[in-house]
């Protein structure tokens, strides 16, 4: 006969997914990052389910040279009602944990794809019509340019990086969604493989929960040749095998033409080291692969011609830049060598 109730650690689980949406109404659920030359620490705006907070004021400052409407709590009616969004879900999760009814949990999660593609194209929508409703008199006018944030990513706007991810809310109430998802598959694997034990379930569950999560982790980015700028010199990036890349715990990238521009960059401490997510550079015989800057071995040389003059390359070992050198002039060096030369 088919079991159509979920298991009581099912519905354990199920509970615990629903307490987590519960924190959306003490935590924003998205922000957006702004970063530019004359802002290195980056300016954010965090979206809650009722208002707006961060550094709206000095947001709305700068987006008014470029003709955009000033953003508010009134220029969002969906603050009047997300809540009751949220308190639906919350119920209808308690609900399936009392009952323990699979229909319902399939219901539920019909109705999460539904209301996240909706929340998605309601994003996309209001930040449509900021970035491309624009006052025809503003002081900055670029023919035919657009200043629509990102849904989700990055997105570069004039001088400014725009980051936009969900923040700590957010991704709760994300991680909510995937955990109710990762019960019916325990559910529907369960009662086709009676054999299978409770904990070797329990297992599974976890493990696919911590590598949906771990692919939300910040990444680096690869360099594009003759689009991408320098952050330290300005110049265009032309030749990748030099090129190395920061990585913050936010997110945010900056992207360097020579390890010169970089060691200037780290010196200057506009970012903090406990910051730093990722200190990468560009395998030279492989430029389109990321080497970790403090484990690559260097070749300066004059066989190299970095852009900025440090004609530094980066090699995964001692041995293959050995090989590279071979009995020309320069010096090998590591990680720390090459940051305490001048």
């Amino acid at each position: 006969m088919k079991n159509n109730n979920l298991t009581v650690f099912s519905r354990i689980v199920m509970a615990f997914a629903t307490g987590m949406l519960v924190a959306v109404f003490f935590l924003p659920a998205w922000r957006i990052d702004l970063f530019a030359p004359q802002y290195p620490e980056g300016l954010k705006m965090n979206i809650w389910l009722d208002r707006l907070t961060g550094d709206v004021d000095i947001i709305n400052g700068l987006n008014h040279y470029i003709g955009m409407k000033p953003f508010s709590n009134e220029s969002f009616p969906e603050f009047g009602w997300l809540k009751y969004v949220v308190y639906f879900f919350i119920a209808m999760g308690l609900l399936i944990s009392l009952t323990g009814k699979k229909r319902l949990l399939i219901l539920y999660l019909i109705l999460t794809a539904i209301g996240g593609t909706l929340a998605m194209y309601d994003f996309y929508k209001w930040g449509y019509e900021f970035g491309h409703d624009l006052d025809p008199k503003a002081a900055i006018q670029v023919p035919g340019m657009s200043y629509q944030p990102p849904v989700f990513g990055h997105k570069r706007l004039l001088n400014f990086d725009s980051y936009s991810f969900p923040d700590i809310g957010g991704w709760l109430v994300i991680s909510s969604a995937i955990l109710a998802f990762l019960i019916l598959v325990y559910e529907w694997y369960l009662h086709r493989k009676p054999k299978t034990t409770s904990p070797v379930a329990v297992l599974l569950i976890t493990g696919a929960l911590s590598a949906t999560l771990s692919a939300c982790q910040v990444k680096p980015e690869p360099l594009v040749s003759g689009q991408d700028m320098c952050f330290h010199c300005k110049m265009t990036i032309v030749e990748p095998r030099y090129g190395c890349e920061i990585v913050t715990q936010k997110g945010k990238v900056y992207k360097f033409d020579d390890f010169s521009c970089m060691k200037s960059f780290i010196r200057s401490n506009t970012v903090k080291q406990e910051e730093i997510r990722f200190t990468l550079v560009a395998d030279f015989n492989n430029e389109k692969d990321w080497l970790p800057a403090e484990t690559a071995i260097y070749y300066t040389g004059p066989l190299m011609k970095s852009p900025m003059g440090s004609n530094t390359g980066a090699f995964p070992d001692q041995a293959e830049a050995s090989r590279f050198k071979g009995e020309n002039e320069g010096t090998l060096s590591d990680w720390n060598g090459l940051m305490q030369s001048q």
